[in-house]
């Protein structure tokens, strides 16, 4: 059995930690729910379809009576009326009748079949049939694809375009989700500014934060842009403890050791617990995980390559968790 790679290894480890679907549920309209998570298992309201019906145009005749015909002998049947989309109880043929049908109509249970359009010879209101017919031909019968509480889609999946049509073609109007993960996104060191400040010498742009603020957006959560803190332990200690009360998750680039202190590592024993204190593996020193009352604290390096890479191994690992998506580790497309 092969070893476990240190960043497997990482990932297990800060995943035992995290809550698995500690978010809460909200109620959205069908045309929202695109892309969302499913909260719990959604079952089919009704039957689909929700009654037997035509798929052909044609006329509906007792099976039975077409059993004798040939093409030296047909059968004969009378066309005495007609179903039509929308109405709402179906007629039905005697003996030696025919229902004339249309795409989309109701019919009703029995040994009925389907005489197609083109297979009937019509003479005035009497149609002649040269061959038999099987039972219920080209009638598509009521819950042949969903029965009625069939789970539709289950609790954790993401909700997809085809399932908003499902669910509309059942009368669906809203759809429990999980909320969105808030995800309070900073950028660290007193070298950074505002990509939208002036450039000075010696600074560097701060393209981190819109970077993983995007990145949160595309997981499936909703970035709270907190800017960049300066290294200053006890100021960013205050603004770690605010963002923890208005977010479930905190994403934190660069600032890993300052003047030779472990400066983040001791940042989250500050306001929780240190969970991952490096992982062992290339550009793996930047990567500290952590967790306070329950809600993940990933930091990531501060070079915006690393940081990206960071993120997709544990930022999306935490919001799948706290969504209740899966419980699969992120998987890395660099060699270790």
């Amino acid at each position: 059995m092969p070893e476990e790679s240190p960043l497997i290894s990482a990932q297990q480890q800060f995943a035992d930690k995290l809550s698995f679907k500690s978010l809460e549920k909200e109620s959205v309209e069908l045309i929202d729910a695109v892309n969302r998570i499913s909260y719990a298992n959604i079952s089919a309201p009704l039957d689909s379809p929700p009654y037997s019906r035509g798929i052909v145009e044609g006329f509906i005749v007792n099976t039975e009576e077409t059993k004798a015909a040939t093409e030296d002998s047909p059968v004969s049947f009378k066309v005495v009326g007609s179903n039509k989309p929308g109405d709402e109880e179906p007629l039905t043929p005697g003996p030696g009748e025919a229902i004339e049908i249309v795409t989309g109509c109701i019919i009703a249970d029995g040994n009925l079949t389907t005489i197609r359009m083109w297979e009937a010879n019509r003479e005035g209101d009497t149609i002649y049939v040269s061959r038999p017919f099987p039972p219920r031909f080209f009638i598509e019968e009521k819950g042949c694809d969903i029965n009625q509480g069939d789970v539709i889609l289950q609790a954790g999946n993401k909700i997809e375009p085809d399932h908003i049509g499902i669910f509309a073609s059942m009368g669906m109007i809203n759809v429990d989700v999980t909320k969105k993960p808030v995800v309070s996104v900073f950028s660290s060191g007193d070298e950074v500014i505002p990509h939208t400040d002036k450039m000075k010498p010696g600074y560097i742009y701060d393209c981190n934060s819109p970077m993983l603020a995007s990145a949160v957006i595309s997981a499936g959560g909703i970035p709270i842009m907190k800017g960049i803190q300066s290294d200053n332990f006890e100021n960013f200690v205050v603004q770690l403890k605010e963002a923890l009360h208005e977010s479930d998750m905190i994403v934190i680039s660069g600032g890993t050791a300052v003047n030779g202190r472990d400066f983040i590592s001791d940042l989250i024993r500050e306001v929780g617990d240190l969970i991952i204190d490096g992982v062992p593996m290339r550009s793996g020193r930047p990567l500290i995980m952590g967790v306070s009352d329950q809600k993940p604290i990933i930091c990531v390096a501060g070079h915006p390559p690393e940081a990206l890479r960071g993120f997709s191994l544990f930022g999306k690992l935490a919001i799948n968790y706290l969504a209740g998506t899966n419980k699969e580790l992120p998987e890395d497309s660099l060699t270790n």
